[in-house]
């Protein structure tokens, strides 16, 4: 349970610091993790981006004081870091549906948004299918696109990747090269550093690349593996928040921060679900 430990450890952070500057890099070093590691998991953890969750909280208690106080917008929006009245006026509407100033008439419906806490619940005990596999280093050839820190603009970048992959002839050409574990068609997310951030579609293969295809060698490791059935990318969500949540926390392993791997059928057909499999590298926990 360390993990969600940690996590609720950086919440608090951002919590104590809504009226000033958020570091994301100190929130995830309070997480133990790189600022791209704890967007992600945050995201799938929480449901909605980090920067959604904060801007959220602002204009919550924004409302709040534009309710209770006399201050002016402009004051009340500087004090949650919008200096410029027309951002302040966008964020807020984008979260309550009316400007600023409507805050302060009677019978306006505005939307409250608590802070979010990680506790362990007694849930209905449905069953994660996984398996533990040690695997040495293997190679994918395929295409990337670049991927950004920020999880908002992820969520778009990687459907449309996939979307003209499907729809061009390179999706049977990587299906084909695939003739090692795992076999199928590969999404993988691979985080080198802030700048270099990638989302792969390729092959476990040991044949050449291809004119405009690239390589990259996923890293010897432990993984656990889940399956999943059902529309591909619901299960993909589902699978990383479950495995944040209910198996990580009691495990005795901890989340390696490697490449993350979805495994897809290859088919002519391009289903858009069916069998997968989330292929996530872990290590054992240094608290066990």
């Amino acid at each position: 349970m360390e993990w969600l430990k940690r996590l609720s450890q950086a919440i608090d952070y951002i919590e104590i610091n809504l009226e000033g500057d958020i570091s994301y890099d100190e929130a995830a070093k309070i997480a133990c993790c790189s600022t791209y590691y704890f967007q992600r998991m945050f995201t799938y953890v929480a449901g909605i981006p980090l920067s959604e969750y904060i801007r959220r909280r602002r204009m919550t208690k924004a409302a709040f004081d534009l309710q209770i106080s006399d201050a002016k917008v402009i004051d009340i929006g500087s004090k949650y870091g919008y200096d410029v009245p027309s951002s302040f006026n966008r964020a807020f509407q984008k979260v309550h549906g009316v400007a600023p100033t409507q805050a302060r008439v009677d019978g306006t419906s505005l939307n409250a948004y608590p802070p979010i806490s990680f506790k362990i619940t007694v849930t209905g005990g449905e069953r994660m299918k996984y398996r533990l596999e040690k695997r040495e280093a293997f190679r994918i050839v395929g295409v990337r696109t670049g991927l950004q820190e920020g999880m908002e603009e992820n969520f778009k970048i990687v459907p449309g990747f996939w979307d003209s992959i499907l729809k061009s002839s390179r999706f049977s050409q990587i299906g084909q090269l695939s003739n090692q574990e795992p076999q199928g068609i590969l999404g993988v997310t691979v985080y080198q550093n802030s700048e270099e951030i990638y989302y792969y579609i390729g092959s476990a293969t040991d044949q050449a690349v291809q004119d405009d295809m690239v390589e990259f060698e996923v890293p010897a490791a432990t993984w656990v593996i889940f399956e999943c059935d059902g529309h591909f990318q619901e299960s993909i969500q589902t699978i990383y928040r479950r495995f944040l949540t209910e198996w990580l926390p009691f495990s005795g392993y901890e989340y390696a921060q490697l490449p993350d791997i979805e495994v897809y059928p290859f088919s002519d057909e391009k289903p858009d679900g069916g069998y997968s499999e989330v292929w996530i590298g872990v290590k054992k926990s240094d608290n066990t």
